[in-house]
C-alpha cells in the first residue's frame, strides 16, 4: 500500500466534530483534504487510526460516510481504504457508516 495516513501524525492527536464549523479538526475536513484526493486520484492509502484520544461517531460519519455522499461507491470505498487499528471495533463501525451512508439519518450532513 503506497500511501500511508496516520491521523495522529498528519491531522491531529484529537480528531472532532462532523463538519468545519465543529473545529479544526473535523470529519469533514480529514475527508475533503485525506480521503478524497486518494479516491479522486485512483490511489489506495492504508488508513492508521491509532494515536488519538478516541473518535466520536459524527467524526467517523462524516469522514467515511460522507464519501458514499459525495458520490463514491461503497465498494470503490472499501477497496481503496485499508483501516488499520488495534480498536476493531472502529473498522465495524466505519464498515457501517459506508454500508448506510445513504438510509436517510444522515443525509442532512452539511458540504460545500
Amino acid at each position: 500500500m503506497p500511501n500511508v495516513i496516520v491521523v495522529a501524525e498528519q491531522f491531529s492527536r484529537f480528531p472532532a466534530g462532523r463538519v468545519k464549523d465543529d473545529g479544526p479538526f473535523s470529519g469533514q475536513r480529514f475527508r475533503e483534504e485525506f480521503l478524497e484526493p486518494v479516491l479522486r486520484n485512483n490511489e489506495r492509502a492504508e488508513v492508521v487510526l491509532d494515536g488519538t484520544r478516541g473518535y466520536g461517531s459524527s467524526f467517523l460519519e462524516e469522514a467515511f460516510g460522507g464519501l458514499v455522499r459525495a458520490g463514491f461507491t461503497p465498494e470503490r470505498i472499501r477497496e481503496s481504504f485499508e483501516i488499520t487499528t488495534e480498536d476493531e471495533s472502529l473498522v465495524l463501525e466505519i464498515s457501517d457508516y459506508i454500508a448506510h451512508a445513504l438510509d436517510g439519518t444522515e443525509k442532512n450532513s452539511t458540504r460545500n
